[in-house]
């Protein structure tokens, strides 16, 4: 018997007015409402009914209603196949390699090959594409955005950066910040693969603590070894976690040598040395290569910086200072409810790591004040005295550090200060913020510049405290370029 089929709504006919309204009730991507008003006058009132649209379009893909498209997702090196009723005009206008694919198709199925975790996640993938938003797990990123890549959806990749780089701290079976740094290395996301390397140089040393550190690759190893805005305890730390690192993976010896040469000795106490070299078995199989360093750091420690910078490079790695958190470098400053009013502080650091000056210390104050305003905007006084009132909403947080005194030692030395604000993230404290200034700079001219203190839920503030940390660290300059 012959249909008729003149009742018919066509498919494109009944999706593209959906998509029409959709539009026209400017739903955006992310799934958040977007009001159109600049063609309404000033005295009316927008009905905004886009969320009803959103679940009319959920229903669309949940029932299939008048889809022309079925795709077969096959899952790679099995039989297992996932099959999505779907409607070409959505998948076209929200990824330009869909609406290729589809042009391309011989007939109604469009089969697609993906990975395991890939094929796991791809109705939800589609979801998004029909309904702008999408509720995922820690373990669900790398799969979700490898399927955003794939097919050109920018929006949902973007977003999926963001979840990542926000997700850093968060707690995981095995730890993911060296997988999402590989994986962003892969893709070519540099954002990710920026916010991750950052993470890891920030808060090395929970990460050499974690099982993370024994499974990152040979190149970031060397890639993080080059930094020297490394926070972590001490240089001796480091070293052990490079000793660990090698007798775990076992890499060739070009690449053992490169990393032993990176660690910087000249910042390691002259006694760790001696017992490296009569403990360390790594250190005994590889003297011969870092004998040159070693006898150059045992120079360092035995000389003064004025001495030592007559015949030798002190602008060298070996000479340079990372983040070092342990008392000789610096001092943690907890500010309970810093925006109450100006606060001060003194702590003590060793003048320089060389075991010359070990004996020797510099007392540093720091004034920590809320609402600092600039001369022009402060209060004035009447010609009667009387000190005129001055809105403070202007003023920011300022921090200075300054030495109690000066001294002749300071010769052949300068100074860099670093501001180290702490926050906790998924109930982790982690490094939030890092602010350098020089010696010939009081303070860091952009600090906490973006951060509300008033607010009890800032992202600064730890149980409604600011949690510092300050590193001092020492940095030899040359006093004669030519050796005599």
């Amino acid at each position: 018997m012959e249909r008729s089929y003149e009742h018919k709504i066509p498919s494109w006919v009944y999706v593209g007015t959906l998509l029409f309204f959709f539009h026209f009730y400017s739903v955006s991507v992310s799934g958040a409402p977007v009001k159109q008003e600049a063609a309404l006058d000033s005295g009316a009132t927008v009905l905004n009914h886009s969320m009803h649209l959103v679940h009319r379009m959920e229903n669309l893909l949940t029932l299939g209603n008048s889809s022309d498209v079925s795709l077969r997702v096959q899952t790679v090196n099995t039989d297992e196949v996932k099959v999505i009723q779907a409607h070409s005009l959505v998948l076209s206008l929200q990824s330009d390699v869909f609406e290729e694919l589809l042009l391309n198709r011989n007939n109604s199925a469009l089969v697609l090959t993906e990975t395991p975790e890939c094929a796991a996640l791809f109705d939800k993938f589609v979801r998004y594409l029909y309904c702008g938003d999408i509720s995922l797990r820690l373990d669900q990123a790398v799969s979700l955005h490898k399927l955003a890549s794939k097919y050109h959806v920018w929006g949902l990749r973007q977003g999926l950066t963001q979840y990542m780089t926000q997700h850093l701290s968060s707690d995981s079976p095995t730890g993911h910040v060296v997988s999402w740094y590989n994986y962003a290395l892969q893709i070519g996301d540099a954002t990710l693969r920026d916010s991750c390397l950052q993470y890891l140089s920030w808060n090395l040393s929970s990460v050499l603590q974690s099982g993370e550190w024994g499974s990152i690759s040979e190149d970031l190893l060397l890639s993080l070894l080059q930094r020297s805005d490394l926070i972590l305890h001490s240089e001796l730390e480091l070293y052990e976690a490079v000793e660990a690192w090698i007798n775990q993976n076992q890499p060739v010896s070009t690449t053992v040598e490169t990393a032993l040469r990176a660690v910087r000795y000249g910042m390691i106490p002259p006694h760790h040395l001696f017992r490296l070299q009569k403990q360390s078995p790594l250190m005994a199989k590889y003297y011969e290569t870092i004998r040159d360093l070693l006898y150059l750091a045992f120079q360092f420690h035995s000389a003064s910086p004025i001495q030592l910078a007559k015949y030798f490079d002190v602008n060298c790695s070996i000479f340079t200072p990372r983040n070092y958190l342990s008392s000789s470098w610096g001092s943690p400053w907890i500010i309970n409810n810093p925006t109450r009013d100006d606060r001060s502080f003194s702590f003590q650091t060793q003048l320089g790591p060389s075991g010359h000056d070990s004996n020797k210390r510099v007392t540093w104050n720091a004034l920590f004040s809320p609402r600092w305003l600039p001369l022009s905007a402060r209060s004035t006084y009447t010609e009667l005295g009387a000190m005129q009132p001055t809105r403070t909403e202007g003023g920011r947080p300022r921090i200075i550090v300054t030495p109690a005194t000066s001294s002749p030692d300071f010769a052949g030395v300068s100074f860099q200060k670093t501001i180290i604000v702490l926050a906790k993230q998924q109930g982790k404290v982690i490094v939030r913020h890092v602010y350098n200034f020089h010696q010939s700079t009081e303070e860091a001219g952009d600090f906490l510049m973006d951060a509300d203190l008033q607010r009890r839920a800032s992202e600064y503030l730890i149980d409604s405290s600011l949690y510092l940390h300050i590193v001092i660290k020492p940095l030899y300059h040359s006093l004669l370029v030519a050796r005599k």
